[in-house]
């Protein structure tokens, strides 16, 4: 790979602007108090609305784990990673990987 998984999910974000979709949808990064953190991408209007994504629950120790799934109904689904504070990379590459399968 010749991008790293932040630059590639600028461009995801970036390719998906059309005057329209960012300003109904989006992508949130927010902190969790376990410590961690919580990734939410809108999918909503995008090739990934419908596609299939298995549940992915890692649980390495206390402070290593992620957790990936779909939420919502498939008119307005969201990729929703929870993870551990130094994990957070991990769930965008799971996310890169699903979204270039």
């Amino acid at each position: 790979m010749n991008t790293d998984n932040l630059e590639w999910l600028q461009r995801w974000y970036r390719a998906h602007c059309n005057g329209d979709w960012e300003h109904q949808h989006g992508i949130s990064v927010e902190t969790l108090d376990n410590p961690g953190w919580q990734l939410t991408i809108d999918l909503a209007g995008t090739e990934l609305q419908r596609r299939e994504f298995k549940e992915l629950k890692v649980e390495r120790t206390g402070d290593d784990w992620v957790w990936c799934r779909i939420l919502g109904n498939p008119d307005a689904p969201t990729f929703d990673g929870h993870c551990g504070a130094l994990n957070l990379i991990e769930v965008i590459e799971i996310f890169r990987s699903w979204a270039q399968e």
